[in-house]
């Protein structure tokens, strides 16, 4: 037992990195595609903690090994999508991304289950689904024809 608690010690001195950037980038989605204020909020509650370069960190990530597997949700989250990123896409990658909101939305993979089970207000309601989803075809309207 002695030797499990000494290691469960001296992995807490083991952080992984912080993902968070200073201010908003210029390629970040709002600069790009316009959002409601509502769809703003749930996608600020309900998404930008996996897929932006801004987490919220909860009081249980300083505490290892949850901090490490956030870090590996998050390093996963972003390599999918990176509203923070948005703008770096190219035009039929930004389409591409949006469907794929829509479609995860949908099909009720996004957000994940383990994250709503931790966070509340990351669990979409039927009105809120179908804000993001008409969002996700105006926007893509908006997109197609600029380009």
């Amino acid at each position: 037992m002695l030797v499990l608690f000494v290691a469960f010690v001296a992995i807490q001195f083991i952080q992984p990195a912080r993902n968070k950037s200073d201010g908003m980038l210029a390629t970040d989605i709002y600069k790009i595609v316009s959002i409601p204020d509502s769809v703003q909020a749930i996608l600020k509650n309900a998404c930008y903690d996996c897929h932006s370069n801004n987490t919220a960190y909860p009081w249980y990530s300083n505490i290892q090994p949850m901090g490490w597997l956030m870090a590996k949700h998050i390093m996963e989250g972003k390599a999918v999508l990176n509203f923070s990123e948005f703008g770096n896409y190219s035009a039929r990658k930004q389409l591409s991304k949006l469907t794929g909101i829509a479609n995860s939305i949908k099909d009720d993979i996004m957000p994940l289950s383990s994250y709503k089970w931790m966070h509340r207000n990351a669990r979409l309601t039927e009105d809120q689904k179908a804000a993001i989803i008409n969002w996700v075809q105006q926007s893509k309207d908006s997109l197609s024809a600029k380009n």
